[in-house]
């Protein structure tokens, strides 16, 4: 079994989980992107926990606890004012973790142990849970833009009524 050509280029496997997060977050005005559209979490916070929690799993993946000292975790969860630059740089730092620990990935690799909160994982198991929660946090901000759009929402998949016209 080669797994590793599936963690050695990453963008092929990965962008399906960005890009809905991206292609909501763009509909909005600025405006809007601290407004939690009667959720608890606006996509601000939302993108800011993920960045946070994809950085620390990522930075030093395989040499040192995925919940770093230098996290601050309840800070991500804050409400904030962002403009859209200072949203797409934090989304994006999050993400440029994650790309370049799966970057240097091996098969090898996929068996060792790694730790995240003090728990041992092995590195296919911290991948999955990570995948896990990533995709969880990219549905909240789909959830919450296409709130916020309402009937302006542009489908990021096949609208209602379309399923049978793209086979």
């Amino acid at each position: 079994m080669h797994h590793a050509r599936a963690y050695r280029v990453p963008r092929s496997r990965i962008p399906p989980l960005q890009d809905p997060g991206e292609n909501a977050v763009i509909q909005l005005p600025e405006a809007q992107l601290a407004d939690a559209a009667g959720s608890s979490n606006s996509i601000a916070t939302i993108v800011w926990h993920l960045a946070g929690n994809l950085t620390s799993r990522f930075t030093d993946f395989l040499t040192s606890d995925g919940e770093k000292p230098w996290r601050d975790r309840d800070s991500e969860f804050l409400a904030r004012q962002v403009k859209r630059a200072e949203l797409q740089a934090k989304w994006e730092d999050g993400w440029r973790a994650l790309f370049a620990a799966l970057s240097a990935l091996t098969d090898a690799d996929l068996a060792k142990p790694v730790t995240i909160r003090g728990q041992p994982h092995t590195v296919a198991e911290a991948l999955h849970r990570s995948l896990a929660h990533t995709s969880y946090h990219v549905g909240q901000i789909v959830f919450v833009a296409k709130a916020l759009r309402g009937a302006d929402w542009r489908y990021l998949t096949i609208p209602p009524g379309q399923s049978r016209s793209t086979h």
